[in-house]
């Protein structure tokens, strides 16, 4: 038997910079920490289902992506007394709105939790794991290099008591550390164009702050490139710095455009289809905040690396089959009837395309620095 749930999570501050955590509810028959789930609904899409369970169980409303991060199974107990086994399908669902009142808050407990104690928190064995696969706590940790000194030590064998010989190497600049900001920009931006393509009061809030999650990314590429040219030595090739960079802004220029569209048509509706790409551009950019920090040590990171950006490359795939379908059901409802509305979609339908399309490049420029030096 099958059902469907979703993985909330949130990134911490207003910055978008913190620490990711993921809400967990209690289930009402045994009080245990599970996520929202439930049976899919008839003529819902899976993931539309999910987040019907997210917003019923825990009060919460959000960007669903509607690719799966994974499965877990465990064992329900009938009102028969017969215990059945459960295989459950896990969407993401970035959290933009936790409600006050929702169907199930008398009967459920709900709490943030960090991943390494939201993983403890759960019995199911299958479930920890995928919490722990879809969090990036360890990976940051992992992913801080101890120095040039050691990297060489590392890869030849040369003991760390070199570690002086560092300080003779000329400064190498802060490109980790602005790659990393750059992609918290890039969540931040990602989370406000799905907030507005949720339509209601306060669009104009989320249009307002996506412009300015662009202009903050700007300043940050023209630091990268100004920090490249005055650099001696840097971390990997010059190209490869600029153009993983470019590609990481090109996907917040493409949001500042979408919003930009909405603003000049004045859109205040919008296409499941279109929520279901914002879903994925929000999962893009969770998965390009884990992978930035990663880079500062690729060789002890390829494997992880290439499974992101695996992930990301099957997600533009994913967004291409939706964009394709909304397509056709825009063109069918109203393509000889309304022409201008159609247009005006299909220009929203490219540029949320186009998006995606940017962290597929995001993920061959980094798959290009795993080749190369992991």
């Amino acid at each position: 038997m099958r059902q469907i749930a979703v993985l909330p999570y949130r990134f911490g501050g207003p910055g978008m910079d913190g620490p990711t955590e993921i809400l967990l509810i209690t289930s009402r028959g045994t009080g245990r920490w599970v996520i929202p789930k439930g049976n899919p609904l008839n003529g819902l899409p899976r993931h539309a289902s999910a987040a019907i369970e997210a917003e019923e169980e825990a009060g919460v409303i959000g960007a669903v992506c509607p690719t799966p991060i994974g499965s877990y199974q465990y064992r329900k107990r009938r009102p028969n007394g017969a215990s059945v086994m459960l295989d459950v399908e896990v969407f993401p669902l970035a959290v933009t709105r936790e409600l006050d009142e929702w169907k199930e808050q008398n009967e459920r407990e709900r709490r943030w939790f960090a991943f390494y104690e939201a993983a403890k928190v759960v019995d199911e064995a299958d479930l920890q794991a995928l919490i722990r696969s879809f969090g990036d706590t360890g990976f940051r940790a992992v992913a801080r290099s101890s120095g040039v000194a050691v990297n060489i030590a590392e890869k030849t064998g040369v003991s760390q008591m070199f570690a002086w010989f560092q300080r003779l190497l000329p400064k190498q600049g802060n490109f980790f550390d602005l790659f990393e900001s750059h992609a918290s920009t890039l969540a931040a931006g990602a989370e406000a164009l799905a907030r507005l393509l949720q339509g209601g009061e306060g669009m104009a809030d989320h249009i307002q702050e996506i412009v300015e999650r662009e202009h903050d990314a700007d300043a940050i590429t023209r630091e990268v490139l100004q920090t490249v040219r005055r650099t001696f030595l840097t971390p990997f090739d010059r190209s490869a710095i600029t153009d993983l960079i470019a590609s990481m802004d090109d996907a917040i220029d493409e949001m500042q455009k979408t919003a930009g569209a909405v603003d000049l048509y004045d859109v205040r509706e919008f296409y499941p289809e279109m929520r279901d790409i914002a879903g994925i551009i929000v999962d893009a950019a969770r998965l390009t905040v884990e992978a930035l920090p990663l880079l500062r040590n690729i060789s002890a990171n390829g494997a992880r690396l290439h499974e992101l950006t695996e992930r990301l490359v099957r997600m533009e795939g994913h967004a291409d089959e939706i964009h394709a379908a909304g397509l056709k059901r825009l063109f069918r409802e109203h393509g000889e009837t309304n022409t201008i509305h159609f247009m005006i979609a299909r220009e929203l339908y490219s540029h949320l395309e186009r998006v995606v399309d940017r962290f597929e490049d995001v993920a061959n420029e980094i798959d290009g620095l795993v080749i190369d030096h992991a």
